[in-house]
């Protein structure tokens, strides 16, 4: 093989693997977990994010998750299917900030 041959050759491979790579979807954000989620219609899963949204207090979020927590207990006992008794803590998940990871270690990533 000549060496342009080659030159293509490896060319063509590291843009495959560049393909291959950009398919991969991207990790997303963890969702908020909606308290009785599985028992709401994808309607009322929109409107309970819009009501969550549009809340401008903790004060006011904590309202909405509250009243969330009574209508999906009600539900539950209706249905008769049983669901945790307490909604799931709220923050204390993976948000912006920095990580307790050792980062690029030792170098920073600097080319060597």
């Amino acid at each position: 093989m000549t060496k342009r041959t080659l030159t293509y050759l490896a060319t063509g491979l590291a843009l495959a693997a560049g393909l291959a790579l950009a398919a991969e979807p991207a990790p997303q954000a963890p969702k908020e977990q909606v308290y009785g989620s599985q028992l709401m219609t994808n309607q009322e899963r929109a409107a309970h994010r819009t009501k969550m949204r549009t809340a401008q207090t903790p004060e006011e979020k904590a309202k909405v998750r509250a009243e969330q927590h009574e209508r999906m207990q009600d539900r539950a006992r209706q249905l008769g299917v049983e669901v945790p008794a307490t909604p799931p803590a709220v923050g204390g998940g993976m948000g912006p900030g920095p990580g307790g990871g050792m980062g690029m270690g030792p170098g920073g990533g600097r080319n060597r």
